[in-house]
This record gives C-alpha cells, structure tokens and sequence, in this order.
C-alpha cells in the first residue's frame, strides 16, 4: 500500500463521500491565506518569527477549545502565508462563536489519542459550503469560526472591514492511527526547517510560474 505523505499529497484528493466529520476523531488541517499572501511573518534560520497577523493567528488557533470545549488541540505552527494543526474531537459539546478579541492561552501538550479513524484519504473542503453551512461542532464549523476570528481581528488592524484575508476552503485529513499522528506531528513541527522546499514558498512558486 501506498502512504499518503501529508507534507506532499493531502492538497491534490478529494474529500470522503458520507463521512461524518463531526465524529470523535483526529484530523490534520491546512489553512491557506488568500493569495497565498506572506503575511503571518517570515522563517529566520529555520524558527518561524510571527508578525502581528501571525500572531492574532496563534492566539486565536489556542483559544479555540474556550469556544469548543469538545476538542483538543495538538502539534500546531504558523508559516508565512498557511498554518498547519492537529484538531481532536474527543465528543459533542455546544459550540459558541469565537470572539473578536482572544486572550493568549497555553497550548496543551501533545496527546496520543486511541483508537483514531481507521485508514481514510485526504480532503480538500468544497470551495461552496451547504446552504446551512457545516454542522455544528464538525472540523468544518470550528475551521470556520477561527478563520472568523481571525480575519475581524486583522481587518480591525489594518484597517480593512470586509477584506478576505483566508482562502476559500481548507485542507483536511482524517488521521488514521498512531503512526499517522506521529508523521504528522514530526512533519508539522519541522515545517519551518523545510520552508524553501515547501509548495507555498515564494520561491518555489515563482519557480511553477
């Protein structure tokens, strides 16, 4: 069998028909700024330096489980222009929406979850949400009310009510099993050291261009 590399593929396959992604379960998720924009800071000797929208981003991702109490957050980390993390749906609590304002909080360590999903593919989420927008307390709600958050906040910083600052959509991938969680995690960790040879750099996408 061939293994998905969630560095590498989880952008390019198509999301799992009739899976319930409210379900308790770990994913992996991308979230692309519009344009791709290199605005969350920039990658010095390997170590992410956030800028003030990076920032907002970070705090924002770590309030998260203020708002969804039904979650836990793992490995995370914010690149120039998209940020990766790990979302744990440990079971059905009421949602609330995140606030325009968020006060800095820990990030809880690293948890190993079992059992995870058994083996399913990577999932870009349809640009075109439904008419009543994602479920309630599923990947896509929480995507969407950070994504929220987040783009009010910048806006209010630089001045630009009603600007996009995300791309449409995002990336996910239902994480299988134990050895998913930890290629993962090593990969979203080291994402920083490995900037240059990443599909969203600058340089590289000049160099498709």
């Amino acid at each position: 069998m061939i293994r998905d590399n969630p560095g590498t593929h989880h952008r390019h396959s198509t999301r799992l028909p009739g899976y319930d992604y409210a379900q308790p379960g770990a994913y992996f998720v991308t979230i692309c700024t519009q344009g791709r924009e290199c605005v969350l800071g920039e990658v010095v000797d390997g170590r992410m330096i956030l800028s003030p929208f990076g920032e907002v981003v970070d705090e924002c991702w770590r309030d998260l489980p203020s708002h969804f109490p039904g979650i836990l957050l793992d490995q995370f980390t914010t690149m120039p222009n998209h940020v990766h993390g790990i979302l744990v749906l440990v079971g059905a609590t009421h949602a609330s929406p995140l606030p325009a304002a968020t006060p800095t909080s820990p990030l809880p360590a690293a948890t190993s979850m079992s059992p995870l999903p058994a083996a399913m593919s990577m999932s870009p989420l349809p640009a075109a949400t439904p008419a009543h927008g994602p479920r309630p307390r599923s990947v896509g709600a929480i995507v969407g009310s950070f994504k929220s958050a987040t783009t009010r906040r910048v806006n209010r910083i630089r001045g630009t009510p009603g600007a996009s600052f995300w791309q449409r959509g995002y990336y996910e991938h239902v994480i299988r099993d134990e050895g998913d969680l930890e290629t993962i995690r090593t990969y979203v960790a080291q994402n920083p050291l490995s900037w240059e040879l990443d599909e969203d750099c600058p340089n590289r996408l000049l160099a498709r261009d």
